[in-house]
């Protein structure tokens, strides 16, 4: 398994737009095991995204879905920037 954890800052009050563009583009993905995206309760403008993906290719080939390649260029505009990223190696999960 493949696994990332990332911190990215919307732009001041742009943040509840982002989380709902960023939830648009992730409905079908194919190798997706899990994707959470969370409000930062410390950061007003912090989001944190969380994935676990069946391989690192799966988690590449997501970034060429159309779906995607839609909620990347709307959301855009509304990106701060990033903060921080950590991959990791998931080696448990529970549930489907």
């Amino acid at each position: 398994m493949f696994g990332l954890i990332g911190k990215m800052r919307a732009h001041p009050g742009n943040r509840d737009a982002l989380l709902e563009i960023l939830s648009k583009g992730t409905a079908s993905m194919p190798g997706c095991l899990s994707y959470v995206i969370a409000r930062d309760p410390e950061d007003p403008n912090g989001i944190w995204i969380t994935e676990v993906w069946d391989s690192e290719d799966s988690h590449k080939g997501s970034l060429t879905l159309p779906a995607v390649q839609a909620a990347i260029a709307e959301a855009r505009p509304l990106i701060a920037g990033f903060d921080s990223s950590v991959r990791t190696e998931p080696v448990y999960r529970i549930g489907n």
